[in-house]
């Protein structure tokens, strides 16, 4: 269940009032929301002078948190591309660099660059160093009158996109930060048209998802892999990349707080209390959609197509620890026609944000009688087991009992139930 944090005095958080009518967030309807809870979001999350006014959008509330959670220096990371059957298609060592900076005005600026290895050197003795070969390409130069011309950030997250690349195709991208550590994750859709219907013969009919991009990244002098985690187990608040998460560790009590956007109603901050069952999709994996799982507890959602008739909704669900459940998803609206006064088609409106909401949670506790497969199916064939021996001895059948394995020494694994 959500509800809905009162508005906050600008850098303080203080409990100021209520509106009367109930909080409504993906099917959420709570009243009597509970009183503020200090330090769950940034004190500037709303800034609203009357009462009954809606919170506007403030770009200075963009611009500290890109500061507080992204523009951190180098974000070193392996770039790994997923084709639309999830197989890897290639992989790159590479950082994304958030560097500030202050003009000679004395404004405050933050510089974006891709560092790209492009080729590297290993060396042979021990004490000699391995050379890299690197490539730096300028991206963008933020500042606080600009971030919000391609980016949205809510909490840990931050949005780049929809934006439509030179060959056509829209990139949306999705990050997360936990600790030194960020998920970052890029959907490219291209345009599609039905069967039968010649490609470039009329305006795309729909945009299909063919490829994405997820890259581990961490402020740390080496991109994160199983080796360097391995050789020295990351700090006690960042997130361990490689790391075995049983599928059932999505399946728990999650509450904390949730920051949403929208259009219309701009920021707002929610308490959860706990998820709802129809909520919690970091769990289950739709046809409708498409689903990748990875090792670390990654989960990334995105839709198959998207058409001018319906807003595809973007996801990124991690679990930068045990007791840490982060979500981000975003609308995206596209293939919206430009009609003229005449009704005359010309084109396509950009494509846009539509929503942005993002989660963040904590374990509140196991979840009650929730089913726990390999327990349950193996507990129902020791039940039939037993019932055929009593069954066969009665009868005069004189059979071995059946053998009952000795899980003391060898506990059992559980199955991974969730089909990818």
């Amino acid at each position: 269940m959500m509800r809905r944090f009162p508005r906050i005095v600008l850098a303080v958080c203080i409990c100021v009032s209520w509106k009367k009518k109930s909080a409504t967030v993906q099917g959420f309807v709570h009243k009597n929301p509970p009183p503020c809870p200090i330090n769950s979001l940034p004190s500037s999350l709303f800034v609203s002078t009357s009462p009954g006014q809606e919170a506007e959008d403030d770009p200075s509330i963009q611009w500290e948190l890109f500061n507080k959670h992204h523009a951190k220096g180098s974000w070193k990371g392996i770039w790994t591309t997923y084709d639309y059957i999830g197989d890897v298609m290639d992989e790159t060592v590479a950082s994304v660099d958030l560097n500030r900076r202050e003009t000679e005005e004395g404004q405050d600026t933050v510089e974006h660059t891709h560092t790209i290895v492009i080729g590297a050197k290993r060396s042979d003795c021990e004490t000699c160093f391995d050379s890299m070969e690197q490539k730096t390409l300028p991206v963008q130069k933020y500042t606080p009158d600009n971030i919000l011309q391609k980016s949205r950030l809510a909490g840990v997250s931050m949005v780049n996109g929809p934006s439509i690349l030179r060959s056509g195709a829209i990139a949306t991208e999705l990050i997360l930060r936990h600790g030194d550590g960020r998920l970052r994750v890029t959907f490219n859709h291209a345009p599609v048209w039905e069967r039968g219907v010649e490609p470039g013969s009329c305006p795309p009919q729909g945009l299909k998802l063919f490829r994405a991009m997820l890259s581990r990244e961490a402020n740390r002098p080496t991109a994160p892999t199983f080796e360097t985690e391995e050789k020295e187990a990351p700090k006690k608040g960042n997130p361990t990349f490689f790391r075995p998460v049983p599928p059932f560790n999505w399946h728990k009590k999650w509450s904390g707080t949730s920051w949403t956007w929208g259009p219309q109603t701009g920021n707002r901050g929610w308490a959860v209390e706990e998820l709802d069952e129809t909520d919690s999709w970091h769990g289950i994996t739709p046809v409708e959609c498409w689903n990748l799982r990875l090792p670390g507890g990654i989960h990334v959602q995105a839709p198959r197509i998207i058409s001018d008739a319906t807003v595809g909704i973007c996801r990124l669900a991690w679990l930068p620890d045990d007791e840490t459940l982060l979500r981000v998803e975003a609308g995206i609206s596209a293939l919206q026609p430009m009609v003229m006064e005449d009704e005359m088609m010309v084109g396509f409106e950009p494509p846009s944000l539509t929503s942005l909401r993002c989660d963040m949670l904590e374990k509140a506790g196991e979840l009650e009688n929730a089913p726990r497969p390999s327990q349950d199916w193996n507990t129902e064939d020791l039940k039939s087991n037993d019932s055929t021996t009593k069954n066969t001895v009665s009868e005069g059948v004189h059979k071995k009992s059946a053998k009952i394995a000795d899980t003391t020494a060898t506990p059992e694994t559980p199955r991974d139930y969730l089909s990818l």
